[in-house]
């Protein structure tokens, strides 16, 4: 068994937990040692496992250890991988035993990401650093998705899209086909992209249109 530590120790953290759990059930593969989180939590506990401290505490933890970072926002997410630098942690990637992921298929995935339940992958898919796929998400044939991508539960991406860094899809939201979305975006629950989304902007509806952009308001 392989220590880990959880870096966020709310909400998502917990659901992280519990895929540990699914992940041993098939294949005994981790001991969560801890969870780590920058806001100290109400319990010293969290679901049976322990409460160890700060990015700061983790950094100062000795290895080799492996990290998961369970922080859905994109950019607070990678902040806190900005700030882990201790070189003893090796960042893990964790995929439900449920996901189909077979050599034929040819999937990158880059580490640290995150697969759950009922994710569906098909063929030649290309999945950056610390992506995250919550529940029930699917992807199609040949698209792209940079580091720090985060699909939120029954996200999906069409064939030949393109997802640059740090783009956020909430639940429901779809990409279709051949359609790229800038770096940074956020694509709102529900919300439909049948054309190309520029970067740092936020767009919602059906087709989706730009309500924000950063740094400006429409």
């Amino acid at each position: 068994m392989r220590p880990l530590a959880i870096f966020g120790a709310g909400g998502l953290g917990r659901e992280i937990l519990m895929l540990v759990h699914q992940i041993n059930e098939v294949s005994p593969t981790w001991e969560v040692i801890g969870f780590y989180d920058d806001k100290r939590p109400a319990t010293d506990t969290i679901n049976g496992i322990p409460y160890c401290g700060t990015v700061k505490d983790l950094n100062a933890t000795t290895g080799p250890l492996h990290v998961v970072v369970a922080v859905g926002s994109s950019h607070s997410r990678a902040a806190v991988v900005a700030r882990l630098t201790a070189p003893h942690l090796e960042y893990a990637t964790l995929i439900h035993p449920d996901v189909s992921l077979q050599p034929y298929q040819q999937v990158q995935i880059g580490a640290g990401s995150i697969i759950t339940q009922g994710c569906i992958l098909t063929t030649d898919i290309q999945l950056g650093r610390h992506v995250l796929m919550n529940l029930g998400c699917t992807i199609g044939h040949d698209a792209v998705l940079e580091d720090f991508c985060s699909l939120m539960p029954h996200a999906n991406v069409g064939g030949e899209a393109y997802l640059e860094t740090g783009v956020y899809l909430g639940t429901n939201a779809t990409v279709l086909n051949r359609v790229r979305v800038g770096a940074q975006t956020i694509l709102g629950a529900g919300g439909v992209a049948v054309r190309n989304l520029p970067a740092n902007c936020t767009a919602v509806g059906v087709p989706a249109s730009v309500i924000k952009v950063v740094g400006s308001s429409l």
